[in-house]
């Protein structure tokens, strides 16, 4: 087992995943590569100890625990025999990489059927390969909770900004939080990127994890054979990141196949890279059929894809970019639609939440919103609220007016 010294800072999710350690159901967590996860179990595994608990953790990338554990879950008890672990008593089992099992679907509903002492909590570099591999028979079995990167909340704590977003009552505090926010935008939220302060450190390092997570694996996964076609098609998607999806264009500008296009899609979407947002409409089957958005999770990954280098300016899609993250951190990915009219009146972000529809502009610069577009959306669904997020210039004395740390105050 690597032992990790670095500080473990607690994520807003495990406040959710806490709620359910006495419960019968297996945790899963799944999220992109290096978005935190494991540190996430060694925080779960440092509570546990804490509060005298039964406590093993394994890593399926260690070879000597992979082949042990795909013999079966008998293998796995044997382990615990051998490390003193008293078996009549509960024992919470944290498994970090489960995807690599050869089986994960068969391990996981013969444990949560015959081994009631055993709660796991297991980790998967993404859903599309846990997925595939975990059917039907987990329903009712297992809960699984996604992991993205960093929050802006949780950015602040991970550089030590004791101040935190509550009661923002100073210029100097607003100025400090404007100035952290803008490295957040175009550096993104992968943890290890936000922990480091130097410049071209920060860039090197979202460099490996496109070399090594993005294009290699993800590559691997979805049988890339023209692997140059697969990064320009990468790169442009970066570009567009904010924008209306064209799988023919795409096809076209990357000379591959629509049907191959729509599979890198499909693979970039379910390993949190991309997301493909729905526009808004109230009649479900005519929203199934329109052209979606695309919008990368990670705000420096898109940056440093489409630029080759990470720009001192904030560009607007890059700041629409980190707003969509951030509504995703705080609501869902499933609450977020974008609205747009033939006549192209378009509106970011439609925000549903707890029965209610709320449309987000999004402005680097607050001067240079219109409310052309909100109040056609209002007017036509009987709504009265709505938002402008901005960063820059002068904030309208208004409710309606938000930066981005305010998000969180949206009910």
């Amino acid at each position: 087992m690597i032992e990790i010294r670095e500080k473990i800072y607690k994520r807003k999710v495990i406040d959710e995943i806490l709620k359910y350690l006495d419960e019968k159901e297996l945790l899963i967590l799944c999220g992109a590569r290096q978005v935190g996860k494991t540190f996430i179990l060694y925080w779960l595994k440092n509570f546990l100890l804490q509060r005298k608990k039964q406590v093993f953790y394994l890593d399926l990338e260690e070879r000597k625990y992979l082949e042990l554990l795909n013999q079966g879950p008998e293998s796995l008890e044997k382990i615990l025999l051998e490390q003193g672990f008293d078996l009549n008593e509960k024992i919470f089992v944290l498994i970090d990489e489960i995807q690599y099992l050869n089986d994960p679907t068969n391990f996981l509903k013969l444990i949560s059927d015959h081994y009631g002492n055993f709660k796991l909590i297991v980790s998967g570099s993404s859903t599309f390969e846990i997925r595939k591999k975990i059917s039907k028979a987990l329903v009712g079995r297992a809960l699984v909770f996604e992991i993205f990167g960093l929050s802006f909340e949780e950015f602040l704590i991970f550089k030590n900004y004791k101040k935190g977003l509550k009661l923002v009552l100073t210029k100097i505090k607003e100025q400090e939080l404007r100035i952290l926010f803008e490295e957040f935008v175009l550096f993104g939220s992968y943890p290890k990127i936000s922990l480091i302060s130097e410049k071209e450190k920060k860039e090197k390092y979202l460099w490996q994890i496109v070399d090594t997570y993005l294009k290699k694996d993800i590559r691997d996964l979805a049988e890339v054979k023209e692997i140059e076609k697969f990064n320009k098609l990468l790169e442009i998607l970066a570009s567009q990141t904010g924008k209306l999806l064209n799988v023919e264009e795409l096809a076209n500008t990357c000379r591959l196949a629509k049907q191959t296009i729509q599979h890198y899609l499909f693979i970039l979407e379910n390993t949190y890279v991309i997301k493909l947002v729905k526009p808004f409409s109230k009649n479900l089957r005519s929203e199934l059929f329109k052209t979606p958005k695309i919008y990368f999770y990670d705000s420096g990954l898109a940056h440093l894809l489409w630029l080759k280098i990470i720009s001192p300016q904030i560009l607007g899609e890059i700041f629409e970019t980190t707003a969509f993250s951030e509504l995703v951190k705080n609501f869902g990915k499933d609450s977020i639609n974008f609205w747009r009219t033939k006549d192209k009146k378009e509106i970011d972000f439609i925000l549903k939440i707890q029965n209610k529809i709320i449309p987000i502009e999004t402005k680097i610069n607050f001067n240079s919103f219109s409310k052309r577009s909100i109040n056609y959306f209002l007017e036509k669904y009987d709504l009265n609220q709505y938002f402008c997020l901005g960063l820059r210039e002068k904030k309208k004395e208004n409710k309606n007016f938000i930066y981005p740390w305010e998000l969180n105050n949206i009910k």
